[in-house]
């Protein structure tokens, strides 16, 4: 990176001097020389602004902009033959069409560049390989849920994570805030931070773009999703659904967790423990490790019990998935059973070492 600043205050300076030294005659030394460093400066911003122009846009800006030269050359010469060469209102016409339709042309085909089919043309151009397309912008929310230190210590997330400068200013001002319950889970958001960063499998990329015009955190994640056409993730809804209608792809963590619960059957035995009474009668509840809520018939007085329960129904809702089962107390006196006979046989063979140990001392 110190690099290219160096290269590019080179180049200033030497655009600079070379503006200065073949300057008109009536230009002073120093007034040419900082016009020229003005279009260097100008041409380094433009660069860094096509930079992050796909090829297809590139190419249509270029068409547009040629079209509009054509059509301002033909206007010119239309012109010429209608009113006087010489004519000062006939120059500053010619002026005026020519940049118009160069600016409409330049808008028009890098609006309607993306509709180009490269492919086509037979691999002319080559394939285009987009650095951003492997990027990831994690949003405030999923950050201080901290799974996505999980999930990318597990290697399933490739490519670059990025954090936006306007991600850690909110982060840091939910760290700072008056109220204990937001300046935990800001602190915990940091701490999920330096987690990621210290993995050496993930690679973390602070973006110091911003939006001044956009005032919400969630649109500007939009506008630098749009900038570096990736991916957003996040697990917030309303953000997951507003990035959806304007054409960002999303990776939603809590999409992510309901896809990996664990698929029972009918007719499946589970091992539940019984946390509270059901709505209904004689029902029990019970909760997975995810979650997910069991419903448990004949189970009312077997509360604060671990109990096997036969699945009789799965329903999935749009709130999450519901697991239905029925307790049987003889199958779980069987178990019960089985149970205390293996631990007993355990125990009987444990026996005779523990004798044939104190023997040989």
């Amino acid at each position: 990176m110190l690099d290219f600043i160096l290269v590019r205050l080179i180049f200033v300076l030497v655009f600079g001097f070379a503006a200065a030294y073949f300057r008109p005659d009536n230009v002073e030394f120093w007034a040419a020389g900082c016009y020229g460093a003005a279009g260097a400066v100008l041409a380094i911003f433009l660069e860094r602004r096509f930079a992050r122009v796909s090829l297809k846009r590139t190419i249509g800006i270029t068409i547009g902009v040629v079209s509009g030269l054509f059509c301002a050359a033909l206007v010119s010469v239309v012109l010429s033959h209608v009113g006087n060469d010489n004519s000062g209102a006939v120059h500053f016409i010619q002026i005026v069409c020519l940049l118009v339709m160069v600016y409409f042309g330049a808008v028009t085909g890098a609006s309607k560049g993306d509709l180009l089919n490269l492919g086509a043309l037979g691999g002319v151009f080559g394939k285009e390989s987009d650095p951003h397309s492997t990027q990831k912008i994690l949003d405030t929310s999923v950050i201080i849920d901290g799974r996505i230190a999980d999930i990318a210590e597990t290697g399933f997330l490739d490519g670059v994570l990025v954090i936006p400068q306007f991600v850690l200013h909110e982060l840091q001002m939910v760290a700072d805030s008056q109220d204990s319950g937001k300046r935990t889970r800001g602190r915990r958001g940091l701490d999920v931070l330096q987690r990621i960063q210290k993995m050496p499998q993930v690679t973390v990329r602070i973006a110091e773009e911003d939006f001044p015009q956009v005032r919400e955190v969630d649109m500007k994640l939009i506008e630098l999703a749009k900038v570096y056409n990736c991916k957003i993730v996040t697990n917030d809804f309303n953000l997951n659904k507003v990035a959806q209608v304007r054409g960002v792809e999303v990776l939603n963590i809590n999409e992510l967790t309901n896809s990996l619960k664990p698929v029972v059957l009918p007719g499946e035995l589970m091992r539940v423990f019984i946390l509270k009474e059901g709505k209904e009668y004689n029902q029990g509840v019970a909760y997975l490790d995810d979650g997910t809520m069991v419903v448990v018939d004949n189970a009312r007085r077997m509360i604060s019990k671990t109990v096997d329960i036969s699945v009789t129904s799965v329903l999935q809702t749009t709130a999450g998935k519901m697991i239905f089962g029925k307790f049987d107390e003889r199958n779980q006196s069987a178990a019960t059973t089985a149970t205390q006979a293996a631990a007993a046989g355990q125990t009987a063979e444990r026996a005779p070492r523990r004798e044939q140990a104190v023997g040989e001392s």
